[in-house]
């Protein structure tokens, strides 16, 4: 029985460098049985470890239905994250899971799809839109809106010009603030929602951001008319073991690692203004 507290060696393949201060890594699992054995679906998440400095929760950010290798992307903010930036290609370091829900894809059908996605939160959400595009067929709408600070913190900015082309996909994204050569819109994420139509009974939203961005977002969409039932943000900010055991992801009575970290409005209940603070 595979034990959930040894993480499983795995190689850095690749290395994206998103920003200045985000990277993409891909890896591979080093055990073949591993590879195959490992499942993973939007919205799930990793314990990284980086050996001598200790592991950190991180979402997958690449599309499941790739069982050779995964992505993570990881903003260097803290000591365990500093440490997996400076590492290189070829370098091992260790993971343990997936642990999690996900986001709840197979309730969708035929109804419309609207994602949004703030900062490095567009990380979790790309495995959801890179999985739906795959099966797009069996979907409505997809709209996606993303925001950034400035031009130059936009993260993955070949597939953002990709799903702008695609006629699959309505694509639309701002930043806070501009430089000279950005002719895009100015402005925070939220201010793309009055440029869409959406019919909110028929609608997901699917958020991931800066807490700020998150509230206001569902606050905006609620306004809308959209469910509460539909309305799905992930929480992973709050995650530390992953497990359950040490308490620091608890909301009310659930426990984000466990219970999450996928969540919508209508299950936390009037828990969501402290989960979305």
């Amino acid at each position: 029985m595979k034990n959930i507290y040894i993480p499983e060696p795995v190689v850095i393949e690749n290395i994206i460098k998103e920003t200045p201060d985000v990277k993409t890594f891909t890896l591979r699992l080093k055990s073949r049985e591993e590879r195959n054995g490992f499942k993973f679906y939007p919205g799930q998440f990793i314990e990284v470890s980086v050996f001598g400095y200790g592991e950190i929760p991180v979402s997958i950010s690449s599309n499941p239905d790739n069982r050779e290798n995964f992505d993570i992307t990881v903003r260097a903010v803290g000591y365990v994250s500093n440490a997996l930036y400076l590492k290189k290609e070829g370098d091992e370091i260790g993971i343990r899971g997936p642990f999690g829900n996900h986001f709840p894809f197979e309730e969708i059908k035929e109804d419309n799809i609207l994602i949004i996605g703030g900062g490095i939160g567009l990380a979790p959400l790309r495995s959801l839109i890179l999985y739906l595009l795959n099966r797009k067929e069996k979907s409505g709408r997809c709209i996606i809106l993303y925001g950034a600070k400035t031009p130059e913190d936009r993260l993955y900015k070949r597939q953002l010009s990709a799903w702008r082309e695609d006629p699959a996909v309505e694509f639309l994204e701002t930043v806070d603030k501009a430089d000279n050569g950005w002719k895009g819109n100015v402005g925070v994420v939220t201010t793309l929602l009055s440029r869409v139509k959406i019919d909110p009974g028929k609608t997901w939203a699917f958020i991931c951001g800066p807490p700020v961005m998150i509230k206001s977002t569902v606050n905006e969409l609620l306004r809308m008319g959209l469910k509460e039932e539909k309305v799905i943000f992930t929480l992973e900010r709050y995650m530390k073991c992953g497990i359950g055991k040490c308490g620091h992801c608890a909301i009310g009575n659930k426990y984000v690692c466990i219970d999450g970290p996928v969540f919508n409005c209508k299950e936390l209940g009037n828990t969501v203004p402290h989960a979305i603070t």
